[in-house]
């Protein structure tokens, strides 16, 4: 396969896993990973395995149940997939936004890797709040 189908083919992969991210569809998200897929968080925090971050994701969009991503800039160089955006959402009630970044690792069709990179001090705080 040519470099230029990997790329076209990983982009591909990782708009399919935004969009399920944005849908909260759990299943297509699981479809959509490795089964040793990893997950790192906008701390350092990694799970492994798929079937652990499909409970991640059920939990999170129970926490956040309107949470999206809007990556605006994305490049894409063979598997590797590097987006700029936002993400947003809301949590007990109240509103959140931030910048955000991903890198996406794309194997054989599927997402090997996610990791994120946020500011989550506005989710932090609102969490903060609502634990006094």
């Amino acid at each position: 396969m040519s470099d230029r189908l990997t790329t076209t083919d990983a982009f591909g992969t990782f708009q399919q896993f935004v969009a399920a991210i944005n849908r909260h569809d759990v299943e297509a998200l699981a479809a959509l990973m490795t089964t040793d897929h990893v997950f790192v968080d906008s701390v350092g925090n990694m799970t492994r395995t798929a079937a652990s971050i499909e409970v991640g994701w059920r939990s999170y969009f129970v926490l956040c149940p309107d949470y999206w991503v809007h990556p605006d800039h994305v490049l894409t160089e063979r598997a590797e997939v590097l987006a700029a955006g936002e993400a947003g959402g809301t949590i007990d009630g109240v509103a959140w936004r931030t910048p955000a970044a991903w890198r996406a690792v794309i194997r054989d069709g599927r997402v090997a890797e996610w990791r994120v990179f946020a500011d989550n001090k506005p989710v932090y705080e609102i969490l903060a709040r609502h634990r006094q």
